[in-house]
């Protein structure tokens, strides 16, 4: 398989604790453990993606435009209140 060399940003605090995992012998190295990431979020998201295709073909088809608004309003929760900037 064919690789490709990226840059990533992480938290502090996530990066630290991929290290602690690896010094622990828990992944090979810092790559290893963001490609096995990568991988297990890919899967995940054609799981969640087969998984809902069927349940809309079993419920009736894919949603209506105001159904679509109403699910992304409920998942997308309430807005955070946003800092102001002192003047």
């Amino acid at each position: 398989m064919a690789t490709a060399k990226v840059t990533i940003t992480l938290d502090e605090e996530d990066l630290a604790a991929v290290r602690r995992l690896v010094s622990a012998g828990k992944a090979k190295n810092v790559s290893a453990f963001v490609q096995h990431a990568v991988e297990v979020s890919l899967a995940d998201v054609s799981g969640w993606g087969a998984m809902l295709a069927l349940a809309l073909n079993e419920t009736g088809g894919p949603l209506t435009a105001s159904e679509r608004a109403w699910a992304d309003s409920v998942l997308k929760g309430p807005r955070p209140k946003r800092k102001r900037k002192a003047a």
